[in-house]
């Protein structure tokens, strides 16, 4: 059975604004940085076309440093491949990510939606976590979506930073 979570990031800068930052190599490259003081991380590809924004990051995670939980699943460093993906500019945008890890036994996919609020705007990220291992997918999806928040946490926060210097 799958687990869901929803995350909100708050931002004092209009849809546009977000937007704007969303479509900037510079923006990605500063969460990056940011997410390399938690694990090794690399922007593989990133796109911005008429249908929106593409991007392909990595994220590696030393064995060791997992928790003893995950070790007993993931035999060496976990890589964590996402998928990010953002329509065209609205003033509501839509979009959506997945996650994965080779041989990972389950699924991380989510979808996003920013929008307009009094005082600037929200980039809200629903997260679904599916583990298919008996007895302890349900603990290894509820470790996946706690950390998400710290994620989602980090990211948003480089993002208003961002936005204070570049909007």
């Amino acid at each position: 059975m799958a687990r869901r979570m929803n995350y909100s990031a708050r931002f004092t800068h209009s849809t546009q604004q977000v937007y704007a930052a969303l479509s900037s190599r510079d923006h990605w490259d500063a969460r990056i940085e940011e997410m390399r003081k938690y694990s090794e991380n690399e922007l593989k590809t990133f796109e911005v076309t008429d249908a929106g924004i593409d991007i392909v990051m990595h994220h590696v995670i030393p064995r060791t440093e997992l928790p003893d939980i995950a070790q007993t699943v993931m035999k060496k460093d976990m890589v964590i491949t996402r998928n990010v993906h953002f329509d065209a500019y609205g003033e509501t945008t839509a979009g959506h990510y997945d996650a994965s890890i080779p041989a990972g036994p389950g699924s991380l996919k989510g979808t996003t939606s920013l929008f307009p609020t009094n005082g600037g705007s929200t980039l809200r990220t629903s997260s679904e976590a599916k583990v298919f291992l008996p007895f302890i997918g349900g603990k290894l999806e509820q470790l996946m979506l706690v950390n998400l928040i710290d994620l989602w946490r980090g990211e948003g926060e480089v993002t208003a930073d961002w936005l204070e210097k570049n909007a």
